[in-house]
């Protein structure tokens, strides 16, 4: 097993499986990626509304990568051991004028900073906010020739917005392309089920990321093993699907669970059945602007 680091820069804010690899590693290998806010370090903690107002949108999420995995090639699954997600103090927050799910609302364009304080932030004092900071873009390059933008996720994993895939998650995508080609950022110091206002607690974040290759194994879409949470004995499994249509997304997450396994046993719930399991959860109406997402 090595050990790499991966600067942040330069970044980029599309998928295409023909971008260059920035690093080539081997199973089993521990990446230290440097993720910078979603913005490309474009908002700063000193920023205002009206410099945020300016931004270059054709920069947001600015994604460190691709990671080439040695190897890999299409109907492989690579699995991805999110091992720690590091704010660096700060985060910011936004509303943008007709975005967001209550856009009738809050229709004044408005800039929010948070000054965190290691597991929690009290910027909205009295309130303490706990912070659990993760990356709300990970994935493959698509299997499709092309520039995409990065905002719809899609079976190769991408903007999930999946708060589970903290440190101690495990995130498994399929293969599309040769080497795999992962890339990672968009972090966010905590967030809700779903981005409510399009976005979390943006932060610029320090990654490590463990990668494992699993040849020759079906998957059809992301799946996450999660970090226990207290008072659980167990970690949650979670099916992702994506699509315009949140109840036909539903319905396609519904029966995955027994069709969508991860590459290898379950020790923690080899007792349990595939579907009504206490380890697997049915939460609908996650939305992740502009799809909705559904997780199983």
């Amino acid at each position: 097993m090595k050990e790499h680091v991966l600067s942040a820069e330069p970044t980029h804010s599309v998928w295409n499986r023909e971008l260059e690899p920035r690093l080539l590693v081997a199973s089993g290998d521990v990446v230290h990626m440097e993720c910078v806010d979603s913005s490309g370090s474009q908002v700063r903690p000193e920023s205002t509304v009206d410099d945020f107002l300016a931004i270059d949108r054709t920069r947001i999420h600015a994604l460190t990568g691709p990671v080439a995995v040695d190897g890999a090639e299409p109907g492989d699954v690579l699995q991805v051991d999110v091992l720690e997600v590091a704010h660096k103090g700060w985060a910011w927050s936004s509303v943008i004028s007709g975005l967001g799910f209550l856009d009738e609302r809050f229709t004044e364009p408005y800039l929010f900073h948070w000054q965190l304080d290691g597991e929690f932030t009290r910027s909205l004092s009295p309130a303490v906010v706990p912070l659990r900071p993760f990356c709300g873009v990970m994935g493959v390059a698509p299997a499709e020739q092309g520039e995409f933008r990065t905002r719809p996720p899609g079976a190769f994993g991408g903007n999930m917005d999946v708060r589970e895939l903290s440190a101690g998650a495990t995130l498994y995508l399929p293969v599309m392309n040769e080497g795999a080609l992962f890339s990672a950022g968009d972090a966010h110091a905590a967030q809700g089920d779903g981005e409510v206002c399009i976005n979390g607690m943006e932060c610029p974040a320090d990654v490590t990321l463990r990668f494992a290759l699993h040849k020759q194994r079906p998957l059809s879409g992301p799946m996450i093993e999660s970090a226990s949470r207290l008072g659980e004995d167990v970690p949650a499994w979670i099916v992702v699907e994506s699509g315009p249509d949140a109840l036909e997304a539903a319905k396609r997450a519904t029966p995955s669970p027994k069709d969508r396994r991860p590459p290898q046993p379950i020790a923690a719930t080899s007792e349990a059945a595939p579907t009504g399991s206490r380890a697997l959860r049915d939460e609908l109406g996650r939305l992740a602007m502009p799809r909705f997402q559904t997780l199983n």
